[in-house]
């Protein structure tokens, strides 16, 4: 791979329910992104901003996603804010899958998207939504107690491809500014950190969120997290769609908007939500080569 620190950068600026992300178009694989650089790139003050980025490779180039090429031709190479790599995020497929589009890569309809937790299937409905099929979730069962400000509560340990952390709270003020990670026990059960997601009920399987993201600090939504949160209710509402054979529906409230997520009767995630490009451009060499 060559240097970007030498040559201009070509980005684009997109989010999903305000969960924002810096692509990096690099057919070839070609672009270095250290993570200095992946977390220059992010800063919100001296950067573009976001809450990660989104490395857009052909998978046949990658070699993290060379075995998936033959089911998926683009690869997400997903990087948290803080420049550390990142399994999957459900927010960051939906605008991965919506710069293939944008880029005329692929047309409305299903698209297959590489991502270090498997191939994701997605549909860019023609409503503008985007739909994910995130895979099945896995519930260990060991889980952890979090703790914020004195208050502590029991959560539920669900994989999503990724580690979450699901605690259900009275108020979601009680999650305080997420700005630093909860603390946990034990922490043993998430070698690799976790996310952790705070939820309050609204209504029947109606529940609103606030996550802190594993590299990212609080962010505005989170596609995994929304998803793992549905799970959870569902699990502790008593429903279990391989055991009824009927799916299971819960709206999320996220900071930045609404997310829909089904769980089938095959243990098939689904998530819906809004996808938007919002600006491109090109970073100067100048910039690129700041220390």
């Amino acid at each position: 791979m060559t240097s970007t620190q030498t040559t201009p950068l070509r980005y684009l600026k997109g989010h999903g329910t305000e969960n924002d992300f810096v692509i990096v178009p690099d057919a070839e694989n070609e672009i270095d992104l250290p993570p200095a650089l992946v977390a220059r790139l992010c800063d919100r003050r001296a950067g573009l901003g976001g809450d990660g980025v989104l490395h857009v490779v052909r998978s046949a180039a990658h070699p993290d996603a060379r075995a998936m090429a033959d089911e998926a031709e683009w690869f997400m190479d997903y990087r948290n804010a803080d420049g550390s790599v990142a399994e999957m995020c459900g927010n960051g497929v939906r605008v991965f899958a919506r710069y293939l589009e944008h880029a005329g890569h692929v047309t409305a309809g299903e698209v297959a998207v590489a991502t270090r937790g498997g191939v994701k299937r997605v549909h860019l409905d023609k409503d503008g939504s985007v739909t994910v099929s995130m895979g099945r979730a896995v519930l260990p069962a060991e889980g952890v107690t979090v703790a914020v400000d004195g208050r502590s509560w029991p959560a539920r340990n669900v994989n999503m491809g990724n580690p979450h952390a699901v605690a259900f709270v009275e108020d979601l003020a009680h999650a305080g500014n997420l700005y630093d990670e909860p603390p946990y026990e034990p922490a043993s059960v998430y070698p690799d950190g976790v996310n952790i997601e705070f939820v309050a009920d609204r209504g029947p399987r109606h529940v609103a969120m606030r996550v802190h993201e594993r590299g990212a600090a609080e962010t505005r939504s989170c596609g995994t997290g929304a998803c793992a949160v549905a799970v959870a209710a569902a699990r502790r509402d008593g429903a279990d769609p391989a055991e009824t054979g009927a799916p299971v529906t819960y709206t999320v409230d996220v900071l930045g908007g609404t997310l829909v997520i089904t769980e089938h009767p095959d243990g098939e995630v689904e998530m819906t939500g809004p996808a938007v490009i919002v600006a491109e451009g090109t970073l100067e060499p100048s910039w690129l080569a700041q220390d």
